[in-house]
């Protein structure tokens, strides 16, 4: 289904317009499993979503989903799933809002049992992803926590694990992301705490999840496309998306003949929290993603049907891939 469209990365929005076709337009939610699949209806992608100028607005780290106008769009009411994954286990962390939200939930309408990991301070945004799962008839398991402290990433996998009764998906999705105009503006606290989120974090993650991976599990990264175009205030985020999608090609060599894959998706400017905590100006939150070939920002329901891709049995070929999704790049 897929493997054509697995050719190389600068091709991943165009493959993967076809091969995720039966992610998206195949039937709904756990207790319609059985409805026949209906029409989808062709919507101009420029007008899909809202579009800058966006109100100016800002939020302590690291911000919630439900306190953003507009609020994002997390798939709660457009996905619809097809058991594409059912009886999978998944690890998510960062599930409570954004991209990891959107994960979760996609999984949970696919029939996956799923855990997510968020910051203690986003509880009531992981609450409402906690109910969304359970609505879908899975188990869903909450986990609480900074994983800036290896013990805390190791009891995280271990309580997943037990909760779970196993792992076979474990999506690496929590980032830390501040703005800061000149690196003499960047503090070794905070080089030392995005560091530690986005780079260390998937690192003691991956370490105590492996164990557990048996040959047909996935792990996916969420890279960016500040890996190879970096903004200049994103001096200390950037290196660490860099970093992450040569990670996943290396681990891709080196589990790939214990059958386990490993992947990334590399997203644009897309409507999360991370841009209201202070990974964004002012002035650049206000016109944000309008210099995007669409014209606006994506939303995290948009990459939803990607994640859910690349952990399904028929896109067993994919690995050491980083998937694009950026809404065309910036124009001039």
């Amino acid at each position: 289904m897929l493997t054509e469209s697995l050719i190389s990365r600068r091709k991943a929005i165009a493959g993967l317009s076809a091969g995720l076709t039966t992610a998206i337009a195949v039937p709904a939610f756990a207790n319609e499993k059985n409805s026949p699949a209906t029409m989808q209806e062709i919507i101009d992608p420029t007008s899909k979503y809202p579009k800058p100028p966006f109100r100016s607005q800002s939020q302590p780290w690291p911000g919630l989903a439900n306190k953003m106008d507009p609020k994002p769009d997390h798939g709660e009411k457009s996905y619809k799933g097809s058991g594409r994954l059912k009886g999978r286990k998944a690890l998510i962390t960062g599930g409570d809002s954004g991209i990891g939200r959107a994960a979760a939930i996609a999984y949970a309408r696919e029939g996956a049992d799923v855990a997510i990991n968020y910051f203690p301070s986003e509880e009531n945004d992981a609450q409402e992803v906690i109910a969304l799962m359970k609505d879908a008839g899975v188990k869903a398991v909450a986990i609480p926590g900074d994983l800036r402290d290896e013990a805390f990433c190791k009891k995280m996998v271990a309580d997943a694990v037990q909760a779970l009764g196993g792992l076979d998906i474990l999506v690496n999705n929590a980032a830390r992301q501040q703005t800061r105009a000149s690196i003499l503006d960047v503090s070794s606290e905070d080089f030392d705490a995005t560091m530690k989120t986005n780079i260390y974090a998937p690192f003691w993650t991956i370490k105590a999840a492996l164990p557990h991976l048996k040959p047909g599990s996935a792990i996916i990264g969420t890279s960016s496309e500040q890996a190879e175009n970096p903004s200049a205030e994103l001096y200390d985020y950037a290196q660490t998306k860099a970093a992450t999608s040569n990670y996943v090609k290396s681990l891709a060599k080196q589990l790939g003949p214990k059958g386990i894959r490993v992947n990334a998706v590399a997203p644009g400017p897309v409507w999360t929290p991370l841009q209201v905590s202070g990974g964004a100006t002012q002035e650049k939150l206000m016109k944000f993603g309008g210099n995007t070939a669409l014209g606006r920002p994506g939303q995290p329901a948009e990459l939803a049907s990607i994640f859910v891709q690349l952990a399904v049995e028929d896109a067993s070929f994919a690995t050491g891939s980083v998937y694009e999704s950026h809404g065309g790049g910036k124009v001039e």
